[in-house]
């Protein structure tokens, strides 16, 4: 049998080309491919089309070629691209430790740089990078959203189908102001930790209920919650269109803001999507002499909110509700963080019956903007996801990542509510807004003995 090191993947950069940083980490990303096809069998749009340019493996031949040859993206290598999820399933996957991650940025990023796209595709993806990082304007679109959304089938109908899946994805109903920066206090006799929230620029705008779960829960088990003055989107949106400039002063920002907040022992992050990018900011800043070590330290410093919760001795309410919950594990979650485990221990602990999705290592479409600019691919994928849950007749559904949640609740009349939404309710918090009516008056609100 031939030894890995004689099928890695051969390279032919030039001393020059690996001069550059990217280039030498995406050359050092190349080598370790085996060419297995492992990958294949875990990425979603190659399950769905079997097209090998639409799976990882076909994806590091584009990439390599484009790179290696110093060449500008072409229309081809953008198709392909663009209908890449950054799911990382194939990260999880494979044997030799790929890290398509980091190679498919740097492929975006010079994509973004050398190819022109249709005058369309240029609008609508400014426009999402101008609008989406920042919660105020983000706000007054949703609202604008909320009154045309009844012409969403209309857009379909008229072949306008990103922007029918806007307007099927804005929420029936205005969207919330964004929470201020602002410190709540620790409740009870003593202080446990100091932690900051990742507010986030969707978030509280769309979902302001996840966010308040959070900070219920963690101060009633004597954590400090602190959102940071200058703390804002994480940069994943934008870094994953390829917009390096603006999702780096977003990660500075960011960077600034906590490490100016004194006495923090984790920076908490309740979107599994901004996690993954949060946890990256070591690397995506390292080499910046005036931000590495501080990057890096935040990086360390970054927990999702179930990965945190998992370390408290959470206090169960009394009559905590035994639902039947369909475990979602969103793809940044399982793939981009490797937390598998600690949302699933920490809801059966409270006393829920907790069901896997099964074809759990699919993506459902959801992907940061995904199932805006690629609709027809996302909704074949929630599809697929709906329907694998719906057989398991669960009461709920629950996911760590908002994207997650909207994507799968457009496709489902089961609720589909957030993780740590059924933590802050089986230790003592309110339920879930999704819930109320669902469930005996008695298992609207646990015994408050917890609290």
């Amino acid at each position: 049998m031939r030894s890995l090191a004689k099928i890695t993947m051969q390279t032919s950069f030039t001393i020059a080309q690996l001069a550059d940083p990217d280039v030498a980490e995406s050359e050092k990303i190349l080598r370790a491919c085996v060419h297995c096809g492992f990958c294949t069998a875990t990425c979603p749009t190659y399950v769905l089309d079997g097209n090998e340019l639409d799976s990882p493996r076909g994806r590091i031949y584009l990439i390599k070629d484009m790179l290696e040859n110093d060449r500008p993206a072409t229309a081809d290598v953008a198709l392909h691209l663009d209908r890449c999820l950054s799911c990382l399933s194939c990260m999880t996957t494979c044997p030799s430790g790929v890290h398509y991650m980091h190679l498919v940025d740097h492929a975006r990023v010079r994509m973004e740089r050398t190819y022109r796209r249709p005058l369309i595709d240029r609008l609508l993806r400014a426009t999402l990078a101008k609008l989406m990082p920042y919660p105020q304007r983000f706000r007054l679109a949703l609202d604008a959203a909320f009154l045309g959304k009844p012409l969403a089938p209309l857009a379909a109908a008229l072949g306008l189908s990103r922007m029918a899946a806007m307007l099927r994805l804005a929420p029936w109903r205005p969207a919330h102001r964004p929470l201020a920066p602002q410190t709540f206090p620790a409740l009870g006799p003593r202080k446990n930790g100091r932690v900051a929230l990742l507010a986030g620029c969707v978030n509280d705008v769309l979902a302001p209920q996840i966010n308040a779960a959070a900070i219920r829960v963690l101060t009633r088990h004597g954590i400090e919650v602190v959102l940071s003055q200058g703390a804002g989107c994480c940069g994943a949106l934008v870094y994953h269109m390829g917009r390096e400039d603006e999702a780096l002063a977003q990660a500075r920002a960011n960077i600034d803001a906590w490490t100016s907040t004194d006495g923090l022992d984790a920076v908490l992050i309740t979107a599994s999507g901004c996690g993954t990018t949060v946890k990256d900011y070591g690397f995506l800043l390292r080499t910046d002499p005036a931000y590495a070590e501080r990057a890096a330290r935040v990086g360390r410093l970054a927990r999702d909110i179930s990965e945190y919760l998992a370390t408290l001795p959470l206090k169960v309410a009394a009559n905590a509700p035994g639902l039947v919950v369909a475990y979602h594990a969103a793809c940044s979650l399982q793939h981009g963080q490797r937390i598998m485990r600690q949302p699933k221990e920490l809801l059966a602990r409270l006393g829920f019956v907790v069901k896997d999705a099964p074809e759990g290592h699919l993506c459902c479409g959801s992907a940061g903007a995904y199932n805006i600019l690629q609709p027809a691919i996302a909704r074949r994928l929630r599809e697929r996801k709906v329907g694998t849950i719906e057989r398991l007749r669960p009461d709920v559904i629950a996911a760590g990542n908002l994207g997650c949640i909207m994507q799968i609740a457009a496709g489902t009349d089961l609720p589909t509510i957030h993780t740590v939404e059924l933590i802050d309710w089986a230790t003592g918090g309110l339920c879930p807004p999704r819930l109320r009516g669902r469930r005996p008056p008695a298992a609207v609100r646990p015994s408050t003995a917890a609290g």
